[in-house]
């Protein structure tokens, strides 16, 4: 019976977290995202789609703010013709749109949602997967994604698929070695790899960009400020790389519709397109839980409320407090995806020359730089003031003369001289 029951409570967590949580915030987002494009634009947006009641004899629909928009556009997806060329190569044709939205949804298995929850006397963990390897499971799976999109692309037998295709894996190979450098100084200062483990530290010790409670003779107010350095850092590059893993704006040069009229999913149509929407939109709620879970606390409510209010005499958590942070995690979620929706309609699309660049050439090395910032930091108090103001003055120089070789080395571009100044 216990095996039945674990198994039913793993069951209970994959149905309930995935595909009643993520899922449904999928179309969710796509909602959002008209709505605040619109906000932003001064247009109205979706508010028409609703319930027809007129059909059943009122006087008037309800139209629900356009909440079903959703609904309709996955209905209407749905129900298109399944088109495939007779010239591509139909194995990895239909292939490559599964590649995309899978691994979103398997990198759910290592967040945590909430704090664990009390049922029949015995304490259940709001995830699906309590691994001790959780950034680097998301970061081994997240990268599948880019085995979709190269297929797509090539799959397609069309030119403008295969240029998008190949965007895309030069594009995630540039950002994915910036954003896995760009957590290690996250994890020398919490000294753990579970997920779990890091946003319970960030509810006793203070969130990461936030750290002004829980101050202990192991985590002082002054090594934490200190600390928001190296921690800033790493929270821009993590965050721009994030963008970038996404394909979302300014970094979509997989399907710039200026170029490559829709890049690597051109050739495709129906269900099929609307998984790559799926894929690229997952990827976002995944990418923004993941910060939200290194950066600003998880689940965790902060300034010492979920000690103050959701713990009882003993220390324990109330049995209805994974509940509440459930709630918790999901408004700031649901926050951070409205900046992912701002960003996109603010800031223009980089060139791809530019792209490269800031992956190689600026986020790579400011990464670097940041773990040995990050370490000298965390070692101060045992290296003493003098090894560390030494250590820290060698880092400047290093970071200086790296700075004027790249500087000196960028190629400098012939003045435009314009047509009357040409022989």
């Amino acid at each position: 019976m216990d095996l039945l029951t674990d198994l039913a409570i793993i069951l209970a967590k994959v149905i309930g977290l995935t595909f009643m949580v993520v899922l449904p915030l999928v179309p969710i987002c796509v909602y959002f995202e008209r709505r605040f494009s619109a906000i932003i634009q001064d247009r109205v947006g979706p508010n028409r789609v609703g319930i027809p009641l007129t059909l059943f004899g009122a006087k008037k629909d309800f139209h629900l703010f356009g909440l079903v928009q959703p609904m309709a556009d996955g209905l209407k997806l749905f129900l298109k013709e399944d088109f495939t060329p007779s010239y591509v190569r139909k194995s990895f044709y239909w292939l490559a749109p599964a590649l995309t939205v899978i691994p979103s949804l398997v990198t759910v298995c290592v967040v945590p949602f909430g704090s664990p929850i009390t049922i029949g006397g015995e304490a259940h963990k709001l995830v699906i997967a309590d691994l001790d390897v959780g950034p680097l499971f998301v970061f081994a799976v997240s990268s599948l994604t880019v085995y979709g999109i190269t297929l797509a692309g090539w799959s397609s037998n069309s030119k403008y698929p295969f240029v998008g295709g190949v965007r895309s894996t030069a594009q995630m190979i540039s950002y994915e070695i910036a954003l896995g450098l760009s957590i290690i100084p996250l994890l020398l200062y919490y000294g753990d790899l579970n997920l779990s483990s890091i946003v319970e530290h960030q509810a006793a010790h203070g969130w990461l960009l936030l750290p002004f409670w829980g101050h202990t003779a192991d985590y002082p107010l002054a090594e934490k400020l200190i600390f928001l350095v190296p921690a800033v850092i790493a929270f821009i590059i993590f965050t721009t790389s994030i963008f970038a893993e996404t394909n979302r704006m300014p970094f979509d040069l997989p399907e710039c519709e200026t170029e490559l009229v829709g890049g690597y999913h051109t050739e495709y149509s129906s269900m099929k397109f609307a998984m790559f929407f799926m894929g690229e939109y997952a990827a976002m709620v995944i990418g923004s839980a993941l910060i939200v879970t290194l950066f600003l606390g998880g689940w965790s409510m902060g300034f010492g409320l979920d000690q103050a209010l959701l713990k009882d005499d003993a220390g324990n958590w109330v049995w209805f407090s994974g509940l509440v942070h459930m709630g918790v995690f999901m408004t700031k979620l649901v926050a951070f995806i409205l900046f992912f929706i701002l960003v996109r309609w603010t800031v223009p699309r980089f060139r791809y020359d530019q792209l490269m660049r800031l992956g190689w050439v600026v986020f790579f090395e400011a990464a670097l730089i940041n773990v040995f910032l990050a370490a000298f930091v965390i070692a101060a108090p045992q290296l003493g003031w003098l090894s560390t103001i030494a250590g820290l003055v060698l880092l400047a120089v290093v970071t200086g003369a790296l700075v004027w070789v790249l500087k000196t080395s960028d190629p400098k571009s012939p003045p435009n001289r314009g047509l009357l100044g040409q022989n």
